[in-house]
């Protein structure tokens, strides 16, 4: 089958960072589904594995971890689905990803796609929206109240993929107020277009523009990226024994400003669930379907604001590029083989 892959980790612009290659096709564990990919979406996970990983000698490593496409054949233990049935998921970090024109994925984790959407619209969603739920409501916990706290969710880096999704499901499915940051006009328009009640520049001290909101002190920070830089003004801005979530992977990271006011500190990594294969493993489909529906019901959005036509190397080459430059707004997809 076509795949794209890599065999060393190279910069983005060197014309075998990428490869398209042709791979056996998958076999299914008895939970498994075989998926025919029509459309993938590229995250900042993409970016840092191809980065920093090389695989085994003669091997090459598929990356890929949105997708949404078409099932064309079931495990012998599989209850949920069809073959023909539309799905979408964001797969496992441990297995090959959805960078391949058959990708074979756990049930479990599988969800069918929104009707109302393309599968490239859709395929900009699995990862980032189990993310947010993730870190809302398994880590940060946002309903169970902070004494004295705001009722409030302080999210650094709101137009991302992740604070994309975070900023619509923290206002469809919660009362909070939410806070992002963002720092160009555009950025700063995308998020509250998609329901921020405040946004504010995190180029600039964060203390004195959350007073000027005059609002008090969140009960919960959010940060997705340069955490090392936000920790200690978060610290300053969060209500006593309130809770700050993180995604990123610090290199360094000072939690000593934490103390004073029994903050918490939440990591969220969405893999844990399939790489472990935890009890609780089904829950990363029940939020698919749950997202479906609240797409399905106008609800929330997708997040796709580029579609790139035709999933090759060369075309993931640029998706990477787009998302190495840090300025992305929502999600980049690709489409059609």
């Amino acid at each position: 089958m076509k795949a794209i892959g890599f065999n060393r980790p190279l910069p983005i612009n060197h014309p075998e960072s990428l490869l398209d290659i042709e791979q056996p096709e998958p076999e299914l564990n008895p939970r498994d589904i075989l998926v025919e990919v029509q459309a993938i979406s590229v995250n900042p996970a993409d970016v840092k594995v191809r980065a920093s990983h090389t695989p085994a000698e003669r091997t090459y490593r598929i990356l890929g971890w949105d997708a949404a496409g078409i099932v064309k054949a079931v495990g012998k233990e599989v209850r949920h689905f069809a073959v023909g049935d539309e799905v979408y998921y964001a797969g496992t970090i441990n297995r090959p990803g959805s960078y391949a024109r058959l990708q074979a994925v756990d049930e479990r984790i599988v969800a069918k796609k929104p009707a109302t959407l393309t599968f490239s619209q859709a395929a900009a969603l699995p990862l980032t929206t189990i993310t947010a739920w993730e870190t809302l409501f398994d880590r940060l916990n946002v309903g169970m109240p902070v004494a004295g706290g705001t009722n409030a969710l302080l999210l650094i880096g709101g137009a991302g993929g992740v604070g994309s999704a975070a900023i619509q499901l923290a206002k469809q499915l919660t009362d909070l107020k939410v806070i992002a940051t963002a720092s160009r006009p555009e950025s700063q328009r995308w998020c509250s277009d998609l329901g921020a009640d405040f946004v504010i520049d995190h180029n600039k001290p964060l203390a004195e523009q959350m007073a000027a909101l005059d609002i008090g002190s969140p009960s919960f920070a959010f940060s997705t990226n340069h955490s090392e830089s936000y920790l200690e003004q978060l610290a300053g801005l969060v209500a006593p024994q309130g809770r700050i979530a993180l995604i990123d992977d610090p290199a360094k990271l000072d939690v000593a400003p934490l103390k004073g006011k029994s903050l918490s500190l939440h990591w969220e990594f969405m893999f844990t669930r399939p790489m472990f294969q935890t009890a609780d493993m089904a829950r990363q489909g029940d939020i698919l379907r749950e997202v479906a529906a609240l797409v399905d019901s106008g609800r929330i959005r997708t997040t796709q604001t580029r579609e790139i036509a035709g999933i090759n190397a060369a075309n993931l080459r640029l998706a990477h590029e787009i998302i190495e430059r840090g300025d992305m707004i929502g999600k980049v997809t690709l489409s059609g083989w």
